[in-house]
């Protein structure tokens, strides 16, 4: 049986979703490290989030 919705680029569409899934994820990671002033760890996270928006902005 065929599914409701029907996906065009699979892999594309995958990829957005996952690069967005990891960019929440780093949100969250750096709130958590905010709290135990982990400075140097929100600051690598910090850089791996603005990677992730850089990635998701050009798919």
């Amino acid at each position: 049986m065929v599914g409701k919705f029907a996906k065009k680029d699979n892999g594309r569409s995958n990829s957005r979703d996952n690069i967005a899934f990891i960019k929440q994820m780093l949100a969250e990671l750096r709130q958590v490290a905010e709290k135990e002033h982990a400075d140097m760890l929100c600051y690598l996270i910090e850089m791996a989030y603005v990677e992730a928006g850089d990635l998701h902005a050009r798919m």
